[in-house]
């Protein structure tokens, strides 16, 4: 083996291993505050929208390349960034998800929101919600 293809291979080899050891060290549990990560509303800041459950098929890969599955609890937004997590309230529950697509198309509906989920809040049809982003 040439020498300066074997030089080449151990660096790249070192700065994998560091890669590794970085990734390891920031997502160690204990390796941030000492304050739980439990997602709560930003205080205060809720808006209303409209939404609807969507009829999206099961398997396909949405824009944000989440594949929507029966049990995904996730929602659909024209401008909210791909991971966003949001609150969702209706009729008095409470709900934490994300942002899995960029959707719905149906003029007036802000938020398609997953069969899963929808049958999580008790939604059906379009209806009113409240939304919020979470805070970590």
């Amino acid at each position: 083996m040439n020498p300066v293809l074997a030089q080449r291979e151990i660096a790249l080899a070192g700065v994998a291993l560091l890669a590794v050891l970085i990734c390891l060290a920031v997502g160690a549990p204990g390796s941030g505050s000492k304050h739980s990560t439990v997602p709560r509303p930003v205080s205060g800041t809720w808006y209303q929208a409209l939404a609807a459950p969507g009829s999206g098929p099961y398997g396909r890969r949405s824009a944000c390349g989440v594949v929507v599955r029966r049990g995904t609890l996730g929602v659909a937004h024209p401008v909210l960034p791909c991971g966003a997590k949001i609150f969702i309230s209706f009729d008095g529950r409470e709900v934490l998800t994300q942002i899995i697509d960029h959707a719905p198309h149906t003029p007036g509906i802000e938020f398609e929101i997953t069969t899963a989920l929808a049958q999580k809040l008790g939604l059906h049809g379009v209806q009113p919600i409240r939304w919020t982003f979470a805070q970590t």
